[in-house]
């Protein structure tokens, strides 16, 4: 019995010793367990990790102060946009979520509320203050970074399909393995022509690797296995402008909206009460 008891207390203690409170952000706690969480997860030093978390604790209380509110409707019309970018249903963007990232249909609500209340308080802070980046501005980003623009101009890849969802796993783990279960078939894709969101999906999945596992359109579930992607050149500025508009309009927004969290750091009432040991 005094053994038991003896474990419970320092079971308990270890519990208290991982919840405990390290940092209060006005009144708002920040645990142990989130900073050593946000490092591992995030892989980034102590340091970084109660910056970012000391951020986010003010973006929360400012989103609260504010009265800043997103409906149920907003977030379902948000999934709705994504689904339709996909070329997917509700219910199979949801399947593909689950698939692709393990996320819950309420996990998925959750985190879109959470990107549109943030939205709503970037706009906020940041809105008056932004001006639309001239031609000097874009010309010289441009410049500076064409070849994150360069984009592969085709997609030689083998689709690899099945309804059972673990025999095509299996496929996956070790190519050598058949099963008349699976079934494949050899396709090359232009990327001008193909749904973006897969495009971009291929073009970031190594050549001799398979992506992850998705829904078909047909049912059941799918894999493409990277066999060639085709050499483009560099594309024309005028092709891109847009997307080096909103490139340099995030940059805008994420430091303006940098500065004023790190104002509001320097006057928020923050109390550090103990930080995780190294």
């Amino acid at each position: 019995m005094k053994l038991l008891l003896s474990l419970l207390f320092f079971i308990n203690l270890y519990a208290q010793t991982l919840d405990g409170i390290a940092i209060m952000v006005k009144d708002e706690p920040i645990t142990l367990y989130d900073i050593t969480n946000a490092m591992q997860e995030h892989k980034i030093p102590q340091e970084q990790a109660v910056e970012m978390l000391e951020r986010k604790k003010l973006e929360a209380i400012e989103i609260k102060e504010r009265h800043l509110s997103a409906s149920k409707q907003e977030v379902f019309e948000d999934i709705q946009r994504m689904a339709e970018q996909n070329k997917m249903s509700v219910i199979e963007l949801y399947q593909a979520i689950q698939s692709s990232q393990g996320l819950s249909e309420k996990k998925l609500k959750e985190k879109i509320k959470e990107k549109i209340l943030n939205q709503k308080l970037y706009n906020a802070i940041a809105f008056s203050h932004l001006e639309q980046p001239n031609d000097e501005e874009i010309n010289e980003y441009y410049q500076l970074h064409k070849n994150e623009f360069i984009k592969p101009s085709s997609f030689t890849v083998l689709i690899y399909q099945s309804a059972d969802k673990n025999r095509l796993q299996e496929k996956i783990d070790n190519p050598m393995f058949y099963s008349p279960e699976v079934k494949s078939e050899e396709r090359t894709f232009e990327t001008t022509k193909m749904n973006p969101r897969l495009a971009e999906l291929l073009e970031h999945t190594q050549l001799n690797n398979f992506t992850q596992v998705l829904p078909a359109p047909n049912g059941g579930f799918m894999s493409f296995y990277i066999k060639e992607k085709g050499v483009s050149g560099t594309p024309d500025i005028e092709s891109i402008r847009p997307q080096i508009s909103n490139a340099l309009m995030g940059q805008k927004r994420e430091t303006i909206l940098k500065d004023y969290f790190d104002r509001q750091r320097l006057n928020a009432d923050i109390k550090v009460i103990r930080l995780p040991k190294n």
